[in-house]
Order: C-alpha cells, then structure tokens, then sequence
C-alpha cells in the first residue's frame, strides 16, 4: 500500500451546523435514525431494525470497553478550581491493575486551571455512603503534552476503581458545550460495556438494545468482543495541512486467547461496530503479520507501518500467530498499542461493514470511513444533511455496507 500522506484534510470538510449536534441522546436507544448504505444505494430506516439490512453470514464485532468517570474537580483554598482529566495509567500501567490498587498510583493527565495550581498538593474528601477518604493530587513530571499526576488516598479498604466511581464526572465530548448530566453516567456507555479504561464512548455501540441483539441473534448473528479503551486523542482535530503531518493517537487494546480464537476461527462477514472496533481489528492483523515474521515489538503499531508491511499474509494465519504469541507469553492477556492511521489508500484486511455514527469535518474517523467507502462519503453525509439526520456522539448512525 502507498502511504497516504500527502492527502489534503481540507477535501475532507463539509458543513456541519451546530444545530445539526445532538447535544442529548433520545430517549430511546433503538429508534435513532439509521443510514443505510449498501454498494452505492442510500436508504434510511431506524436502528431497531439493524438486524433486516445485514446478512445472516455475518458477525458483530463491538468494543466493550467501559468509560470511566475521568474528570475530577479540585478547589484550593483560594476557591479557585482546578480539574484533572485523567487520560491513561502510568504507575501501574496495566489498566486492570490500576484499578485495584489501595493507596496510591499515577495516571497522565491534562489539568485544566493549571496557572493557579502552582506547587503542593490539592486534596478532596470522598464519601462512600458512610466510608470516608480523603484523596489528594500531587504533580510528579510530565509526558509529552500530559502531566504526571499522582493520586494517594487514606483508605485503603477503598480500590483507586471506586474513587473515579465516586469522585469523576462523565468526560462527555467537547463539542457537546454543556457539562455532564445524570443521564450521561448511563446513557454516554453502551449497554455491553464491561471493561474501564476509556475516556470516550465507543458511539456506535450507544444505539444498541437488548431487543436490537434479540433480533440479530434470531437471525444467526454471531456477537463478539474486543477491548480497546478510547482516548482523549479520538478528539484531536487534524491542524496540518496534510494528514502525513498529522502525529496520530495512540490507544491500547487487550489480546487473549478467549478474543482471538473466535476472530480466527471466523468465515462469516465481519460488521465492525464503531471506528474503534476498526482500529483493533485492523491492528490485529498487523501484528500477527509481524509476529508471523518476527518482527521486532509485535504488539506495537505504528502509524504508518501497516503501508510498509506485506499484506498477502491470511487473514487467519495472522491471527493464529497472534494466539501461539500470546500462548507462549504464559500471560493470559497480553496488552497492545496502536496508532494506525487508516485513510484512503488504506486496504480493510479484517473489516467487510461498517456500522458508525457521523464524525467531525476534517477528522481522521472521516479518513478511516472514506478508506473504506471511497468518495461516496460525500454522497452519504450530503444525505444524512439533506434528511434531517443527527450528527456525532449522541446523534444518529449510518451502516456502510461494501460486501
């Protein structure tokens, strides 16, 4: 594949009106509005009846992770307030581990307020229904654009899991222009969402109901997992005239055998659900390829490197030496990092279909959907426009159907 990188973000624009932001969810999950694209065709429906627009040799992949509340408000003495956003775990690093840990640990984060938190520590008192802690914040260093933030509580009988529960707020998106509500703490998760560690929804997953996965189910329709948690980078916005000037994200995934097996094991079309689930699949396949070749740092993606890597490799061979990588690491899960861009002149290896909701102007989920649809992402959104559809987190979805 050739490296994308003189593509021009600016073709990718369109005209978004705030108006056209679902800023709220509807009150129903399933009666969002759906997008039907099917080689070429256009139609609409709603997203209760997914399961009527796909094949029944398909197989519904999602992204199970789980938002955590990431945004905590500090005050200092003077009132002023200052807030961190916590981004990934640093000390411990493995998201399961932090999460358990009982007195003390360190997450990058982005503080907001900074220039009135000059030195020393800020502290906040918690209560779990009648269990008292009180947390404090130091700053520690820096990393890259993000500080090191640790975090130390008296409790100990208190997991650093349930502080976030019970002391963060929903980092709901900026573009939003509110601040988090109760019905967030619900409604900004999906309904199958188990493993903490994103600090964005996997969106596409919000339209899911019990009902909409009776439905599939009734037809054949396989559901799989992955676990990928989302970062505050999904966000960034594409400031360079180039995309191959564009320093893409990095997000981090879980590998075992109990996800892989079921991926190789697969000869049904694969419906990616959301741009995340892409991200993982499409990695995946990346480094079994380069753990088929062993190559250097296996569970390490680069942004460009999948241009570079032969894709002849089968898709099932790939994934069968990511299960023998994982089986010999004596780990039962293994966790990998990626920042692959996927744009146009990109070629889907694991990915038939889409399902995901309508993104930014000049963004890189709008790259990764014109990579897998072409041009015709002008002729989608131009619909979606002309008809009253409802646009990014909260609004309404599109099937992009190629295969």
């Amino acid at each position: 594949m050739q490296i994308p990188a003189e593509i021009r973000i600016a073709d990718f624009n369109y005209p978004l009106p705030d108006e056209r932001i679902a800023k709220y969810p509807l009150a129903e999950r399933d009666q969002s509005k759906l997008l039907v694209y099917n080689q070429g065709h256009i139609s609409e429906d709603v997203f209760r009846n997914l399961a009527s627009h796909l094949d029944a040799d398909s197989v519904i992949i999602t992204n199970n992770t789980k938002v955590i509340r990431a945004r905590m408000e500090f005050f200092k003495e003077s009132g002023a307030r200052v807030e961190i956003f916590c981004l990934e775990p640093h000390e411990p690093a493995e998201y399961n581990v932090m999460f358990s840990q009982t007195k003390s640990c360190v997450w990058n984060c982005y503080v907001g307020n900074s220039k009135k938190w000059k030195s020393g520590s800020l502290t906040k008192t918690i209560d779990f229904g009648g269990r008292q802690t009180t947390l404090s914040v130091t700053r520690v260093g820096t990393d890259k654009d993000a500080q090191l933030i640790r975090f130390e509580w008296d409790n100990q009988q208190v997991a650093f899991g349930e502080i976030v529960d019970w002391a963060g707020q929903i980092p709901i998106p900026p573009y939003l222009n509110r601040k988090s509500e109760d019905i967030d703490n619900e409604r900004y998760q999906t309904i199958y969402s188990e493993e903490k560690g994103s600090v964005a929804a996997p969106t596409a997953g919000l339209h899911f109901t019990q009902s909409v996965f009776d439905s599939l189910q009734a037809k054949g329709i396989e559901h799989l997992n992955v676990t990928l948690h989302v970062g505050a980078g999904t966000f960034k916005p594409v400031q360079t005239p180039t995309i191959g000037e564009h320093p893409m994200h990095t997000e981090h995934f879980v590998l075992s055998e109990d996800i892989l097996a079921p991926i190789f094991n697969n000869r049904k079309k694969v419906v990616a659900v959301g741009t995340t689930t892409v991200r993982t699949l499409e990695s995946m396949y990346w480094m079994g390829v380069k753990a088929k070749l062993q190559m250097d740092n296996p569970l390490s993606l680069g942004q460009w490197e999948a241009y570079s890597l032969p894709g002849t490799v089968p898709v099932g061979e790939a994934f069968g030496a990511l299960i023998e990588l994982v089986r010999r690491s004596g780990a039962a899960e293994l966790t990998a990092s990626t920042c692959i861009m996927i744009a146009p002149g990109y070629t889907y290896k694991v990915v038939d279909n889409l399902i995901t909701n309508f993104h930014q102007p000049q963004s890189t989920l709008l790259l990764l959907v014109s990579a897998l649809i072409g041009d015709d992402w002008h002729r989608v959104y131009d619909y979606a426009l002309g008809n009253n559809f409802r646009f990014l987190s909260y609004g309404d979805s599109c099937l992009l159907k190629v295969k």
